[in-house]
């Protein structure tokens, strides 16, 4: 009997089907266009009252993008010194993009802080929207007027492309992240790019490798600024993985291997519906943490999520802004950063939802927490991916 061929090429294409389905949300997610704030703020806030004790630390953002860790990591370890007034000052005081309908409140304005004639000890260049020349002339201006002799810089990851146009970098060492190394680098050539170490010093100038390179860089610079004892306190209250600053790295740029390994992922592998609760007086170090690792695992979809409203206030301040559905359902796993028990009523409503917690008192560096926890899930040439892409190396 003679057997059509309909009959072994329909299986096929179902099995073919159900592959492309099953990656094209997670690969739809981690490439979505970031979409500005439009509308009118949600948060009408006063301006800050600085403690004329204390070193004023300016982190600057971008409205349009400014990357999670390379900003919300230095705020939490400058603000951890309890020496320091901590501001995100942006252009205009407009929600900041950080992921998927999640926002931040910057503080200042450039006009409010020289409003206020703030004098800047400290100046942090996380990466911003723009990676090239073609830099905002008025945020590159604000920079250069504001850094003084006794100023320290900091630029973490391809903040080194908004740090280089600013030109004080010239004839000065610099750093960024591996992976896009050959390409910040190509359009810059009057600063001296440099490659294996976490943090580069010139002077008052720094700068790191990639993403998880903002804690050395944050922790170089406080120590500068507030003595060793300071630092120490710092570092041990994140869990830091080593007794002293590292910086000693390995530039290791992701490759075709590495995106095999994301594609086979998101092909054969479960891709998990994840969120993340935010709740009044969240630790912005862990928050950033959970949100950039697992951002960067290739889920299905991660949501961010407030349980009362839409907005919550961080350990330290800072408003955050959530615009997507706040019902919390059909979820593999939500991450939670809290020490209190649930409600009843809570309790209730997350039923069915798998909690993955993390207290802070851990005596583990989250990231190598959420590291060996992917690893698990995906293999550890997946774990290897997520490293590279954050230039933990």
């Amino acid at each position: 009997m003679k057997i059509k061929k309909t009959h072994f090429i329909l299986p096929v294409v179902i099995f073919i089907s159900a592959l492309v389905m099953n990656a094209c949300r997670p690969l739809r997610n981690f490439y979505d266009a970031p979409k500005a704030w439009s509308g009118d703020y949600p948060v009408k806030a006063s301006l800050p009252v600085p403690d004329p004790a204390k070193k004023n630390v300016f982190i600057i953002a971008d409205s349009k993008l400014t990357v999670l860790f390379d900003m919300l990591a230095p705020y939490y370890l400058f603000n951890a010194t309890e020496k320091a007034n901590v501001y995100i000052i942006t252009k205009e005081r407009v929600p900041i993009f950080i992921r998927r309908y999640l926002f931040v409140m910057p503080q200042l304005s450039f006009r409010e802080a020289d409003s206020m004639q703030l004098r800047a000890d400290a100046i942090v260049i996380p990466a911003l929207s723009i990676r090239d020349e073609h830099q905002d002339p008025v945020l590159i201006d604000w920079i250069k007027n504001h850094f003084l002799p006794e100023t320290k810089m900091l630029s973490i990851c391809d903040g080194s492309a908004t740090a280089a146009a600013t030109g004080l970098y010239d004839g000065k060492p610099i750093t960024t992240h591996a992976s896009d190394f050959a390409y910040v680098s190509s359009h810059f050539s009057k600063p001296v790019w440099v490659q294996h170490v976490t943090v580069t010093k010139s002077g008052n100038l720094f700068s790191t490798a990639g993403v998880s390179n903002a804690v050395e860089g944050s922790l170089t610079v406080i120590e500068e600024l507030f003595g060793k004892e300071t630092m120490k306190k710092v570092l041990q209250d994140v869990h830091y993985p080593s007794a002293e600053i590292k910086t000693a790295h390995r530039s290791i740029a992701l490759n075709g291997s590495d995106k095999f390994n994301v594609l086979k992922k998101v092909l054969f592998r479960k891709n998990r519906d994840i969120g993340a609760l935010l709740e009044n007086g969240i630790n912005e170090f862990d928050m950033a943490t959970i949100l950039e690792l697992y951002g960067r695992s290739f889920p299905a979809s991660f949501k961010t999520y407030v349980l009362n409203g839409s907005t919550v206030q961080t350990k330290y301040g800072l408003v955050l802004i959530s615009t997507g559905d706040n019902r919390i359902k059909g979820l593999d796993e939500l991450h939670v950063v809290r020490t209190e028990p649930f409600s009843p009523a809570e309790e209730a409503d997350l039923k069915n939802t798998r909690i993955i917690r993390y207290p802070h008192e851990g005596s583990e560096y989250l990231v190598n927490t959420c590291l060996e926890r992917i690893g698990k899930q995906y293999g550890p040439r997946f774990r290897n991916f997520v490293k590279i892409s954050l230039d933990y190396n």
